[in-house]
């Protein structure tokens, strides 16, 4: 095995065969031992013992290494030449100008009396002189990096990452060719190219047929033969297995199995086959089981729910099972007297109940809870123990068991469904009326919340109104009160003024010493008196002379007073 590129090989050493053992010995189905096969640690290079076809002692045969393709030829051309044999690089020197033509990475192929020769050199090779051709013809050209160049008993093979050569020797025997190449020349046979196989694309798909996965690839070379007569048959010489991740291959050599991981595998060893492709994720299956009496002779059939996992599959196929279904069945027919048992004490009425039995509905409530938790904690119990133990001894690992559905037969069946469905029709009507009184409820208590919102929506509009009111007519008597604080305000502002205007004119008067000026004031007073009262007015003195000079200049201020208001109006 090689570790580094996840690749298993089997070669054809048919003297390897382990005394240590690295599987179990094949058995058949009915001989199925209930005693606990022994594990053995698989010893890896019992089957998968690698034979490196670099290290075999082969004449004219050369390794194809880091140098490249002209290297391994210049190698076997002093191979040849050592062991007197002709060379297979021509010592022609080309030329620019005439000839046949060999580009840059290509080789010239020449027939040489029946003797492969190369040209190695790029340019052009003229057909003259006649000497050189005579026993020479021109077979064309191939480009050195080709995968396979076969030319007249000498074969070149190199590969690259995912592909495999499988090639057989003179001696018929099959060599695999991988992360490199040869050139070689047989000196008596040939190295014949059978196959190029792209390891990551294999032909054939290998799928469960139950649950339709893909369990991994597979692909056959076959070869050629002449079995007398002129007759030509063909047969298998190589298999190729690629085992995706989480999948596993076994293969058996006599009574011997091997358990080969996810990888790229091939198998050469004639003793040697595939024994079968295995998945080791969980799988899920349903699977029915046979008539089920209840305990009112009501049959029934059930169908089982199965998770599971494959951990070993040396048991199962120890066991000489090719797939975990059919050791399944066989599980399951343990499980049938254990569900006809817990069937036995269950009515067809606490069965009808519940279409599907399993952990989800245990804790659900009612009447029949009683019935179902008794049949689901004897069917977790009793049968899912039993299962398990059972399933053990294949290698597999039941996780989860369930009873996803189940059908009732016979009349009694078919009388007591009608029954059954009547009851479930009532109770289906009866769920309808409270379901449309309690939807009549629901709809007034909508109607309720939306007249109840809207007479908040009301009552707070008025508030609003009323608060408006009350604020404007806040705002005017502040407003009136504020106008007749101003108006007051200039009303004494304007009498103080008035009071100093006229205080002032009394203090100018009484600064009048002259008598003329005087005599001058007092004609004045009088004219604005007349202008005041009109010229018709007739001014009559009741009082004595100060009085009547009192009263002259009372008179005369009135009279200014009257006429400034006339030349205002």
């Amino acid at each position: 095995m090689s570790v580094a590129d996840n690749t298993t090989v089997v070669e054809g050493c048919s003297d390897h065969t382990s005394e240590k053992g690295s599987g179990s010995r094949a058995a058949h189905p009915g001989k199925a031992s209930r005693e606990r096969a022994p594990r053995r640690t698989p010893v890896l290079d019992t089957f998968t013992r690698a034979r490196d076809i670099f290290a075999e002692d082969r004449p004219f045969f050369v390794a194809i290494g880091k140098e490249g393709v002209l290297a391994a030829l210049k190698e076997l051309d002093s191979q040849l030449t050592a062991a007197g044999r002709d060379k297979i690089l021509s010592s022609k020197t080309p030329t620019d100008w005439i000839g046949r033509q060999v580009a840059p990475g290509e080789l010239g192929l020449i027939n040489h009396g029946g003797l492969p020769k190369l040209l190695v050199k790029p340019g052009r090779y003229p057909g003259f002189p006649l000497r050189n051709w005579w026993a020479r013809k021109w077979n064309g050209t191939q480009g050195i990096s080709d995968t396979v160049i076969e030319h007249l008993g000498l074969t070149i093979v190199q590969v690259s990452q995912n592909q495999a050569a499988v090639v057989r020797d003179p001696h018929n025997a099959i060599l695999v060719v991988r992360h490199g190449g040869f050139a070689a020349l047989a000196a008596a046979g040939a190295y014949r190219v059978l196959a190029v196989v792209d390891q990551t694309h294999l032909a054939n798909a290998v799928t469960d047929r139950v649950t339709r996965a893909t369990l991994g690839w597979t692909q056959e070379v076959r070869m050629a033969s002449s079995t007398g007569a002129g007759r030509r048959q063909e047969y298998v010489v190589a298999l190729f297995l690629n085992v995706p991740a989480s999948n596993c291959a076994i293969l058996q050599r006599g009574d011997d199995l091997e358990l080969l991981p996810a990888g790229q595998h091939y198998i050469t060893d004639s003793s040697v086959t595939l024994r079968g492709l295995f998945t080791l994720g969980e799988n899920q299956i349903e699977m029915p089981t046979k008539d089920i009496f209840t305990r009112d002779q009501v049959p029934v059939s059930l169908t089982i729910y199965l998770k599971w996992q494959l951990i070993e599959p040396m048991k199962l196929a120890t066991h000489g099972y090719s797939t975990p279904y059919d050791a399944l069945r066989q599980v399951t027919d343990k499980a049938q007297s254990v569900l006809t048992q817990i069937v036995a004490h269950l009515d067809y009425a606490s069965m009808v109940k519940q279409r599907s039995l399993g952990p989800d509905n245990m804790d659900s409530g009612g009447d029949d809870a009683s019935s179902s938790s008794a049949f689901i904690d004897a069917l977790r119990t009793r049968a899912m123990d039993d299962l398990h133990l059972a399933a053990l001894e294949y290698g597999i690992v039941l996780k989860d068991l369930a009873v996803i559905d189940r059908q009732f037969k016979g009349e009694i069946a078919a009388t007591m469904d009608k029954l059954t469905t009547r009851a479930l029709q009532a109770q289906v009507e009866a769920a309808n009326v409270d379901r449309e009184n309690s939807n009549k409820v629901k709809k007034e208590e909508g109607a309720f919340s939306v007249a109840k919102i809207r007479s908040q929506a009301l009552n707070t509009q008025v508030d609003a109104d009323a608060y408006k009111v009350v604020a404007a007519a806040r705002a005017a008597a502040q407003a009136t009160q504020i106008a007749a604080e101003a108006a007051a305000a200039a009303t004494r502002l304007a009498a103080r003024a008035e009071a100093e205007a006229v205080r002032a004119r009394a203090e100018a008067d009484a600064g009048v010493q002259e008598p003329f000026a005087r005599e001058v004031l007092l004609r004045r007073v009088d004219v604005q008196r007349v202008a005041a009262y009109g010229e018709r007015a007739v001014f009559v003195p009741v009082a004595n002379l100060a009085e009547q000079a009192g009263n002259a200049l009372v008179t005369g201020f009135a009279a200014g007073l009257g006429a400034e208001k006339v030349q205002q109006r």
